[in-house]
């Protein structure tokens, strides 16, 4: 079977738009507080709720949507974090490498 180069140039367009479709939803997976990572971090999707006694470190207020890791635009629930790669951590989160925002 011999393949014609309008039919090359419609797969690699079909093939492409279904990486970056694929690259988007993969970005949109959120942390697990199971994940391994995220346990040796002790990172919780709702901050209050960290254990003060194991995480002395953890004050109220500390939140990931006030992190210098956390990159998430405007008011959203939810971003990335440099940590985790390109799965999303709650913005009303927490992790013991909280670092407060310039």
């Amino acid at each position: 079977m011999k393949n014609s180069r309008r039919q090359f140039m419609i797969l690699s367009a079909a093939g492409a738009c279904t990486l970056a479709l694929n690259g988007k939803v993969q970005a949109q997976a959120m942390v697990a507080e199971t994940d391994p990572q995220a346990a040796a971090l002790g990172y919780k999707a709702v901050a209050i709720t960290v254990d003060k006694a194991k995480f002395a470190k953890y004050v109220a207020g500390q939140e990931c949507d006030n992190c210098a890791l956390y990159q998430a635009k405007g008011s959203a629930t939810a971003g990335g974090c440099s940590l985790f790669g390109t799965k999303q951590v709650a913005a009303k989160g927490w992790c013991s490498a909280y670092a407060k925002k310039a």
